[in-house]
């Protein structure tokens, strides 16, 4: 009798053993299969079990999260989310996340192991910590300038504070409200659609995703191209521009809207925009020398990211004599975004120094605890502090006598240069509009904003549309919020 409960006993013990075998194989080896499964709604549900964490621009949220009691418990919501969504992006149950809410996920949601005041403790009981804060750059003031110059137009502002890199706007028109994508119903499906098909793509960050021929603002970057390897040793003394401008190679005669454009020294060629003398320039400068210049801007670097990723800017060295010229004016295949832009204004306000633009200040846990904080990355010169003061006396001379008076504030030191750039087939499209800029106020030892505006689709007739006409308002009410706050 002893015999059989002996046996019987091992085989309770090896029915024992083989189910705790079993259970640690399904909860090591096979649990990553089943969290990956579609029909574990478990992580999802885990997910949105409580509210996400703060966006906050200017210190107050822009964000926030409504209770629906229902399985996936908290949605989205947004404050001013037309205003912002170029910063935040969305948080949806149904298409995921973008931009910020994308890329600062692990915060906002709770999953980021800072988070947690009891890392092991929540590991064993797989407890979620309330969602982090992030904290951005923007500036409110700015911000809402920049939106409610464009207005219904189509286009974008980038603002940026040259001594730092901190992103102090970021807007692209037209917009829509993230809110709308929050949930997971009938109503959120019609919204994605509806935003899908619309042509004037609300959903594009066109501030860090477009690029844009920049017209005559790339001029910026050949003058210094220009000053810097010595092709122009003084601002003020004549070129060897006739007016017009045959392209090497070919027959095709550039022109110029302005007058006193032949032989013009750089102050006034650069005062008024004459395409023929920076052509001209660019030539003599070489192909070598000009991409390595816009390379320093930061044109052509795949990797720029503020945190979310900024489409490259380009310009193009596999080119001709006629096509350098070209592109040296910011026409042919020269691309870039207004972020990109704004960074080539910041670069001559800061003494010839860039720095990569960041959009974060810090993240932080619920109760005010730092997680992370991004301290000012470091700067590259891109050109020589001498030819950055040059090009500081030229934009200047732009705003108080030039194309660009539009942008000037009363009080303040301003820096501008004007573009209009041409497009599609034949240049028959409507030309972009472009104004890029940096501010210096009365009491400031060194300029405190560098902006870019863009408009696609300026409301005048076509020969009226002008960068000074069109971008210069918007920037100086950028400007100007930035320097009176």
């Amino acid at each position: 009798m002893t015999r059989y409960i002996r046996h019987a006993t091992a085989f309770c013990l090896l029915l024992l053993v083989a189910l705790l075998v079993h259970t640690a194989w399904l909860q090591v080896v096979q649990a990553p299969a089943y969290g990956a499964n579609p029909a574990n709604r478990r992580p999802t549900i885990a997910r949105y079990a409580q509210p996400r964490g703060q966006i906050l621009a200017g210190g107050l949220p822009v964000t926030g999260s409504r209770d629906t009691r229902e399985q996936l418990r908290y949605e989205r919501t947004y404050t001013d989310g037309p205003l912002y969504a170029p910063v935040t992006g969305f948080a949806s149950q149904r298409y995921g996340t973008t931009f910020l809410e994308d890329t600062e996920d692990e915060v906002l949601s709770g999953a980021h192991p800072m988070l947690s005041a009891f890392r092991l403790f929540d590991g064993l009981t797989r407890a979620r910590p309330p969602g982090g804060d992030v904290v951005t750059t923007i500036d409110p003031a700015a911000q809402r300038a920049a939106f409610e110059g464009l207005g219904g137009r189509k286009g974008a502002v980038a603002a940026i504070e040259p001594a730092t890199g901190r992103v102090l706007a970021l807007v692209s028109t037209p917009s829509y409200d993230p809110a709308e994508l929050s949930g997971n119903g009938p109503a959120v499906v019609a919204a994605w659609d509806r935003l899908n098909r619309d042509p004037e793509q609300p959903m594009l960050n066109r501030a860090v995703r477009q690029t844009y021929p920049p017209g005559s603002t790339f001029k910026v970057v050949t003058a210094a191209a220009a000053l810097d390897t010595g092709v122009v040793t003084d601002v003020d003394a004549p070129t060897r521009s006739p007016d017009p401008y045959t392209l090497p190679g070919t027959t095709t005669r550039l022109a110029n809207e302005a007058d006193g454009c032949e032989n013009a020294s750089l102050r006034h060629a650069f005062e008024w925009s004459c395409n023929t003398v920076f052509a001209k320039l660019a030539v003599d400068v070489g192909v070598h020398d000009m991409r390595r210049t816009a390379q320093r801007f930061g044109f052509n670097d795949k990797g720029l990211a503020i945190p979310f990723p900024v489409a490259p800017s380009t310009f193009d060295s596999r080119v001709d004599r006629a096509q350098l010229a070209l592109s040296s004016i910011g026409q042919y295949n020269t691309r870039a975004t207004p972020l990109q832009m704004a960074m080539v204004a910041a670069a001559v306000a800061e003494d010839g120094q860039v720095r990569t633009p960041y959009l974060v200040e810090r993240t932080t846990r619920s109760g005010g605890g730092t997680v992370s904080t991004a301290g000012s990355p470091p700067a590259r010169q891109v050109m020589r502090p001498a030819t950055a003061v040059r090009l500081r006396e030229l934009m200047t001379d732009v705003v108080d006598e030039g194309t660009g008076m539009n942008a000037a504030i009363p009080g303040a030191v301003v820096g501008g240069k004007t573009g209009t750039a041409q497009h599609g087939v034949g240049n028959s499209g409507t030309p972009y509009a472009w104004f890029v800029s940096w501010a210096q106020g009365e009491e400031d030892m060194d300029p405190r904003v560098a902006v870019a505006v863009v408009v696609e689709d300026a409301s005048a007739r076509r020969g009226d549309i002008s960068g000074g006409g069109t971008a210069a308002p918007i920037a100086r009410a950028v400007m100007a919020a930035v320097l009176g706050s």
